[in-house]
């Protein structure tokens, strides 16, 4: 009997996305947010869907911290900005009546994206309460301030 050897590519070690690493990504969020004088809700997920970090504020609409935790596990999902996925899930369209993991809706609108290091999926960040374009640009500066801390 002869035996097959078999290799496997070696794997990298790649660093999760930490509680420290969530915190400045809420925090960054609602700090552009402030700025801009909008109230926002922020999620951050890990890889595997699970919350990290989350802020609600009072004054957002009631519905943002619902909307925050979609958008960054729509993000996570398909591993893809939820701005670029509108037009994806009109009727007819590739995402229309796809089933979704967990028994979660997913939420179409921009404010969600992926969290990346190294080329690899390792979170995710929803922002919810201010308009579409708004929530996407909250939720992009807050990965260039992680961006700029991790470099450091």
């Amino acid at each position: 009997m002869s035996r097959t050897t078999v290799r496997t590519a070696r794997r990298t070690a790649v660093a999760a996305l930490t509680t420290g690493d969530a915190e400045l990504l809420v925090a960054a969020a609602a700090d552009a947010a402030e700025r801009a004088g909008v109230t926002v809700s922020v999620t951050v997920l890990d890889a595997g869907g699970h919350p990290l970090a989350f802020r609600r504020d009072d004054r957002a609409v009631l519905i943002s911290g619902e909307t925050s935790t979609r958008k960054a596990f729509t993000a996570l999902q398909l591993d893809a900005p939820t701005a670029d996925l509108v037009d994806a899930v009109q009727p007819g369209a590739p995402f229309h009546t796809l089933p979704t993991a967990l028994d979660r809706p997913l939420l179409f609108i921009a404010g969600g994206l992926p969290v990346h290091r190294d080329g690899r999926l390792i979170g995710a960040i929803g922002v919810g309460g201010g308009a579409p374009d708004q929530d996407h640009a909250f939720a992009a500066e807050a990965l260039a301030a992680l961006d700029g801390a991790t470099e450091d």
